[in-house]
Parts: C-alpha cells; structure tokens; sequence
C-alpha cells in the first residue's frame, strides 16, 4: 500500500491531505454518513485538531458545531424551555436579547472558552457599567442556554459554570447583605410617616410592608377579600408583577401564583397593622377613591393609586427616596443624629425580619410567615440579625464593666 506523503517527505495519515497551496486539510465521516473537514496552517496542527475531533467523536460531540453559535443554541432553548412563568421567561429573554444576542451571542459555540464568558462579564461590569445583580440575571439564562449545548453534545463542560462567582471575588463585588432599619432608624421613618403631611398618605402600605415581611409583590396584590379584619389573619396566596409581555403586548400586571407551596400561607395580623388597613380604607372613602381595574379576574385591591388602579412597585420605591430625603432634611434641620440610610420595599421586609429575631421568635416560626421554601434562608437571615445583636450586647457588657468602680 503506497503511503501519501507532504512535501516534507512526511507520511500522512488516513485522511490527511496537503493541499496546493501547502496547507493541510483532515476529511472525516460522522455515524451519520456525513463528510467533514478540517484545516490548518501546519501538520503540527492539523494533528491537534485531528485529536480535538476523535475526542469529540468519543464523548459524542456533534460535529456541526463548528457553525452554531451561541445565539443558535437560546433559539433552540427558547424553543424547549417550559414550565416557567411567563413574566419569568419574558424577563430571561430579555436580559438575552438586550445584553448578550447582538455581540457575545455571535460568538461560535467551537470557539467558546471559560476566559471569553469571564471577559464578557467583565465588559458588562466594567464598560456597560452593570450591576452585579443585573449580571447576575443575563448569567441565569446564559447559563441555561450553554448547559443545554452540554445537554445536546456540542459543548463537553459549560464555559459559564462559576463565572458569575469569580467576577464577584476578582471585583471584590461580593453582595453585601441587605442591611435591615436598626431600631432607632425605624422609628424615625415610621414617625415621620405618622405625622400629617404630604407623606402621610404612604404610611398604611409601608406600615404593612414593614410589620408583616410581606414580599412587595404580595402586598401591592392584596385584596380585601385576602384579609379578615376581625380574627386578625392575612391569606396569602398570590402575587402581582409587572413585566414585559413581549414586543406585540407591551408591559402590564399579571397575577402569579407563589413559586413555592410555602410562599402560600397565613399569617398573623399584628394590631398596628390592622390599624393600618382601617386607615387606608378611610383614607380611599374621604378621598372618593375605588379600585376599577381587574387582573387576571382578581379585582378590590387593596393599595391603589389616585386613578384606582394598582401600585407599581416601582413607584413605591420612588416614594421611598423622596421620603428618605425629606426624613433626613427635617433630622438635620432638628439637629437629630439619626438619619435613614438609603433602602427599598425589600429591605422592610428583611427589617421585619431582623426585629422578630431581635425579640427571639422561632426560626421555624419565622420561616412560615416569611414564606421561605428553604429554612436555609432564614437561618441566613437570622444569623445575620444574631450577629448585629451579639455586638449590640457585648458593647452594652462592656460598658457595664468599664463604669464599675473598684471595690
């Protein structure tokens, strides 16, 4: 059998070819039947290569990956992806389309390597100027979209396993826990809210946030049906969200039933709150004001804006920074030392939280009325509170023993 052979007198191998021009090409057939081939500049690398595609054919790598790109795959992800809520789905496909389809997403799926995911990040972080948390949503659905590459044989490991990890530690941009109101800081915010004026008409919804550890969603969705004044309960059982719908519907609210079973419950109305549905039903009389909208055939919500429609969360928090402001303006005019650091709706729930910890309230306990699927969660919570707490007292033991006197 005559061997082929380069021009350096080199034997070539089954299907190896030096080519006109001097550079080499590798041809192949798949089990399918399919021919493919493969070029190079050098023997030296078209062996590699060569390596490269009977690894591939034993881990049952498809060799149609030299053309997929990273936007063929979420085509296809798009396409199978399912039991996702739609708001959900809306906002993964999205984060995909606003941030990754134009640029990364061209990038072939042959080509993709850890580094590329790790620079991607970066430039997210540091040219489009990110947050972390923003990121953190594009790495949810990038990493779905690459895992299913893994799923059907085109990639061997997912490029994007631990990237969003190692951006937070090279950034040093490890979240920070969400920090609760200290005691001192809510009330402040709670008696500037209790006094007339122009803010007092938000007293009701954050008073309910804050002594209930309702997600916003929960209570921006809360209807009158959902709560019964007289045994003191709240049933929650639902949630409202805002989100795109897609490009032919536009935003709007949609109802969404708890991600968990335990997101489901009912929870104990403290007099304070209850206190403050009176106020917020008596306000909406004097006021003439009625809920005219209905959403996915809910309808009497509760927390509604000056048009009886239902509240934006967004809004919400834009009530937050002006009262924020304008707390600490009046703080300051009055020489007060306590100021309200910036936070959101969320941070009263995880104030709520804090102070149930503070008064030693059952974890598990805890755990139900905050609606947390994982006790993990709570236990997070409440070590964090403990902590706080654990130097609050030392300080207090120190003091104690610095103003004894010897006997």
């Amino acid at each position: 059998m005559v061997r082929r052979k380069d021009n350096k007198n080199r034997v070539l191998k089954e299907g190896e070819y030096q080519r006109a021009n001097g550079t080499f090409e590798y041809k192949w057939t798949d089990k399918k039947g399919k021919r493919h081939s493969t070029y190079a500049k050098t023997l030296e690398e078209l062996r590699e290569k060569e390596n490269d595609v009977l690894r591939d054919i034993l881990d049952g790598i498809k060799a149609d990956k030299n053309s997929l790109t990273i936007n063929d795959l979420y085509y296809r992800w798009v396409n199978l992806k399912k039991g996702l809520k739609d708001n959900t789905f809306q906002n993964y496909q999205y984060m995909y389309r606003q941030f990754v389809e134009e640029d990364f997403g061209k990038i072939k799926v042959v080509d993709l390597k850890r580094t590329d995911v790790r620079a991607f990040y970066n430039s997210l972080l540091d040219s489009r100027h990110l947050k972390v948390s923003t990121i953190d949503s594009v790495h949810t659905v990038m990493h779905q979209v690459l895992e299913l590459g893994v799923e059907d044989d085109y990639l061997r490991y997912n490029p994007s396993d631990n990237a969003l990890k190692e951006l937070k530690r090279a950034h040093n941009k490890d979240s920070s826990k969400r920090r609760a109101l200290t005691f001192a800081e809510q009330k402040v915010f709670e008696s500037f809210l209790e006094r007339q004026g122009q803010y007092h008409k938000w007293y009701p919804v954050f008073e309910v946030l804050l002594w209930t550890g309702m997600r916003v969603g929960e209570i921006t969705g809360l209807r009158w049906d959902d709560i019964n004044l007289d045994e003191g309960t709240i049933n929650v059982n639902h949630t409202l969200v805002y989100y795109d719908k897609g490009t032919d519907k536009g935003c709007g609210f949609s109802i969404n039933t708890p991600k968990t079973k335990a997101g489901q419950r009912t929870i104990p109305m403290l007099p304070k709150v209850k206190q403050a549905f009176l106020m917020e039903k008596e306000y909406q009389k004097e006021c003439g004001l009625t809920c005219n909208v209905t959403i996915d055939g809910y309808k009497d919500f509760i927390f509604i804006n000056r048009f009886g429609s239902v509240q934006h969360q967004g809004t919400l928090n834009k009530a937050l920074r002006r009262i924020i402001r304008d707390c600490n303006y009046e703080v300051m005019d009055k020489g007060g030392e306590v100021i309200l650091p910036p936070f959101s709706n969320h941070s009263l729930r995880h104030t709520f939280t804090t102070r149930m910890c503070e008064a030693g309230v059952n974890v598990k306990a805890m755990q139900e009325i905050l609606g947390h699927s994982d006790v993990e969660t709570t236990l997070d919570v409440y070590a964090e509170a403990t902590d706080d707490l654990k130097q609050t007292e030392i300080s207090k033991f120190n003091t104690y023993f610095g103003n004894m006197k010897p006997a």
